[in-house]
């Protein structure tokens, strides 16, 4: 069935949410706050590592980057149009109307956990290629896979950042269905490259988000996504 993965990963998501709620309820704030803090440095060596790991290259005995122009011009190019767009407001105006349907007016965390959490599960290459496996072929095999570590991840964030965090839900299956269907459409569109590419830029806008979860919000990295679409279209150019 087509689809099913999205419906797979959004369900593990939400799920992990309420138990990471009911975890949270007995937990003093003291301890959330590290929880939170701790959140913002495993994310961010999550990111840095992920980049790094495309960066660094061994060659004749000492390591050498790679890749340096493209995340330049992905970031700053990127950087423009989300900004010209204003991305980060639209997440946290649309964070704010779910925070008042479901009348959390008074939970101060709910559009940062919203609007961080999302931006984690849905920034990567695994959103992107499992989605397109499972429109090309049906094959949800990865975001299966993916739907586990996102159980987790929204388990411990959910216990830090509160009910935010369950509505994340939202944004990972709208994402991934559309990419889905593009792909069940147009067929697999995106090479090996662009995914190697799009790991490595995407590892750069998750180490941004841990910093705003460690250190308080530092960096727009709502304005930042259009960045995915620089390797696509350099890519695209290079073929």
């Amino acid at each position: 069935m087509t689809g099913l993965g999205t419906v797979i990963n959004a369900a593990a998501v939400a799920a992990g949410g309420l138990i990471g709620l009911k975890l949270k309820n007995g937990i003093k704030q003291n301890l959330q706050d590290i929880m939170m803090q701790a959140c913002g440095v495993a994310t961010i060596f999550i990111g840095g590592s992920g980049a790094l790991s495309k960066m660094l290259v061994l060659q004749d005995g000492k390591f050498e980057t790679q890749g340096t122009m493209l995340l330049i011009f992905s970031l700053v190019l990127g950087s423009l149009l989300g900004e010209w767009i204003d991305i980060e407001k639209k997440m946290d105006v649309l964070g704010e109307k779910i925070k008042k349907a479901v009348k959390a007016e008074n939970d101060n965390l709910f559009v940062e956990g919203f609007v961080n959490v999302s931006l984690i599960i849905c920034v990567g290459a695994m959103a992107i290629v499992g989605a397109i496996q499972d429109g090309v072929s049906g094959d949800y095999s990865l975001l299966t896979a993916k739907a586990i570590l996102d159980f987790v991840i929204v388990v411990v964030f959910a216990a830090a950042y509160g009910v935010g965090v369950v509505f994340s839900a939202v944004p990972i299956f709208v994402y991934q269905g559309l990419i889905t269907l593009a792909a069940a459409f147009l067929g697999s569109f995106v090479s090996d490259a662009i995914v190697s590419d799009l790991s490595f830029i995407g590892s750069a806008l998750i180490f941004c988000v841990g910093v705003n979860i460690g250190f308080g919000k530092k960096f727009k990295v709502g304005n930042m996504l259009p960045a995915l679409i620089v390797p696509i279209v350099y890519e695209l150019i290079l073929q």
